[in-house]
C-alpha cells in the first residue's frame, strides 16, 4: 500500500507515536500492545493527560531511558538466578569438569606423557602388530 493508501487516522496515529517515543519503548519490552496503543489514542485523543509520561524530554529522557534500559537489564539478571535450579547448575558444572580432565588426560597422551601405559610392551620390534603363524 502506498502512503495515499493509508487511512488519515492511521497518519495521524504515527505522527503521534513520533512525538510520543516512550510509547514506542512500553511497546518494545511488552508491557503493551500496539493495538491497545492505538485504541487508548483512537479513544482519548491525543490532548489527554496520560501521554505525557510518554512525551520526549531531550535532556532527561536519554538519562531515564538509560537508567530505567540498566532497571530492565537487572530485573531480568535477577529472574533469572531465581529461576535456575541449584541442582541442575551444579551437575553441569561437575560435567564441565569431568569433560575438561579427560580432554587433558588425552592432550597429554598425545604429548608423549604417556608413561602411564598399562605395561605392554609391543613386540616385535618396531612392528605395531604381532603376527603368528598357525
Amino acid at each position: 500500500m502506498s502512503k495515499q493508501q493509508v487511512h488519515p487516522s492511521i497518519v495521524k496515529f504515527k505522527e503521534f507515536v513520533r512525538e510520543h517515543p516512550q510509547l514506542i519503548q512500553e511497546v518494545r519490552v511488552g508491557k503493551k500492545s500496539w493495538q491497545e496503543v492505538y485504541e487508548d489514542w483512537y479513544l482519548l485523543g491525543e490532548s489527554d493527560k496520560s501521554w505525557e509520561k510518554y512525551k520526549s524530554n531531550q535532556s532527561g529522557s536519554k538519562n531515564e531511558s538509560n537508567s530505567e534500559s540498566k532497571k530492565d537489564f537487572m530485573s531480568q539478571i535477577f529472574t533469572m538466578i531465581k529461576n535456575v535450579d541449584m541442582n541442575q547448575f551444579q551437575q553441569q558444572i561437575s560435567n564441565a569438569g569431568s569433560a575438561i580432565s579427560t580432554i587433558q588426560s588425552v592432550i597429554s597422551q598425545f604429548q608423549g606423557g604417556n608413561t602411564n601405559n598399562t605395561g605392554q610392551q609391543p613386540t616385535g620390534g618396531n612392528h605395531p602388530f604381532s603376527f603368528r603363524k598357525d
